[in-house]
């Protein structure tokens, strides 16, 4: 008697996130990778291959009505036009951030996403992380009272390559908008102004293109609560990710995930392991969490978050942090 329907996904995208959701749609028991789609023929037919599925075209997936959804993991410039294709054939959507990069255009996704009721993931990762979602889980419940100061650390062990830079729009919309999002998941509220600051400390040649690799940002929530975000490109000891919620009734503390847990201790003092080296080691849960998460709501029904509307929120207070740090005066949001 054959067993339930396994749903169809194909993946645009067989660089480094293809890879990661590749490797996770094939180990998924309710999933089948049923194409992979890229201009780079050899990545893709290396990434089918590896993981027994086939390359396919865009209009060959999108005509395709076995298929049921598409994980976009391509290139930022293609995420629009491919969007707009899932929605007129009715694909449920998995989407690596960003939406695009500008701000008009993220608005008439959200709208035509919004429009069309189709089922759509924006891959804001970090809250299907193990860590993250503890954290949150037990704030709301109260765990530290009323949150009065929110502290979150990101700081990459360098920087990404100049071109990508450049193409990406520089660290507050790479790095920061991760940091953006949680602090709107944690607090649950919608910041009221934004005040940035930056520098460019690790490479001369991102200064000269305009841009800096080291900022401070902060959000003033409705409440009162105060979030500090800081980012670095360089971190020598590895991938540093940490975060603190200090409330009325106590604080919560989330601490790096390190290569191993063993601590040594001698006459010396004590010592342990680095954090992991990168996001792609770091975040192995929550990649595989967030396609669970997909895979159950398409099988279940309902909404999905975070959705495209939040990646537009985390846009809009990005610019304005962008604005921020070009003007020297905190923003403030409507």
């Amino acid at each position: 008697m054959p067993g339930p329907k396994r749903l169809q996904l194909a993946l645009f995208g067989a660089g480094r996130m293809g890879t990661i959701h590749a490797a996770n749609i094939a180990a998924h028991p309710r999933a089948v990778l049923a194409a992979i789609v890229d201009p780079n023929t050899e990545g893709a037919r290396a990434l089918a291959e590896a993981f027994q599925s086939r390359v396919r075209s865009a209009t060959d997936v999108f005509d395709d009505p076995a298929v049921d959804a598409i994980v976009i993991a391509s290139a930022a410039s293609t995420h629009p036009e491919l969007i707009d294709q899932a929605l007129a054939r009715g694909k449920a959507v998995f989407c690596e951030k960003p939406l695009a990069r500008d701000l008009d255009t993220v608005r008439s996704l959200v709208a035509a996403v919004e429009a069309a009721g189709t089922p759509f993931l924006l891959a804001f990762n970090r809250r299907f992380d193990p860590g993250f979602a503890s954290l949150a889980s037990r704030l709301r419940e109260g765990e530290a009272g009323a949150p009065e100061l929110v502290l979150l650390t990101s700081r990459d062990p360098g920087p990404p390559p100049m071109d990508y830079i450049v193409a990406s729009g520089g660290i507050l919309r790479e790095t920061t908008i991760h940091d953006i999002d949680m602090a709107r998941w944690l607090t649950g509220e919608e910041p009221e102004s934004v005040y940035a600051v930056g520098a460019a400390r690790t490479d001369p040649r991102i200064a000269a293109a305009g841009h800096v690799d080291t900022v401070m940002v902060t959000l003033r929530m409705p409440s009162g609560t105060l979030v500090s975000i800081n980012n670095s490109w360089r971190a020598t000891y590895g991938y540093d990710q940490r975060a603190e919620v200090h409330g009325a009734g106590g604080m919560l503390q989330l601490g790096n995930v390190l290569s191993t847990p063993v601590t040594a201790w001698n006459a010396g003092g004590g010592s342990s392991d680095k954090p992991q080296p990168f996001f792609l080691q770091r975040y192995v849960d929550a990649y595989q969490r967030e396609l669970d998460y997909f895979v159950n709501r398409l099988e279940e029904g309902g909404a999905m978050s975070p959705g495209a509307a939040d990646g537009l929120k985390a846009l809009e207070i990005a610019q304005a942090a962008e604005e921020s740090m070009r003007s020297g005066l905190a923003i403030r949001l409507s």
